[in-house]
């Protein structure tokens, strides 16, 4: 599975990325070993993701997000995607390419 992902950084600020990796990816991000713009906004908080069966529609995903406003991304979150309390699992969010 790829994810297109959007975390909270401790200053307010969102930041959005991809990875294969969720679990590996969002502890890089909280050990400043993540993106250059996270290391210093640490620590993180999972946000909101979306899964994609390729490489390339959770890179296209990540490239559309970063072009929404930021109060368009924060409606994003609004309406869900992000993970279960519970699981850490993605929450209501059907697979790309799967039956809804």
């Amino acid at each position: 599975m790829n994810y297109t992902y959007i975390v909270r950084c401790a200053d307010g600020t969102l930041y959005t990325g991809w990875t294969n990796n969720l679990e590996k990816r969002l502890a890089a991000h909280n050990s400043a070993r993540g993106a250059k713009y996270t290391r210093s906004r640490r620590p993180v908080v999972l946000v909101y993701t979306e899964v994609y069966l390729t490489e390339s529609e959770a890179m296209r995903r990540e490239w559309q997000i970063k072009q929404l406003s930021r109060a368009q991304k924060e409606a994003l979150i609004r309406q869900g995607g992000h993970p279960s309390a519970e699981s850490g699992e993605t929450a209501g969010e059907p697979v790309q390419g799967e039956e809804a």
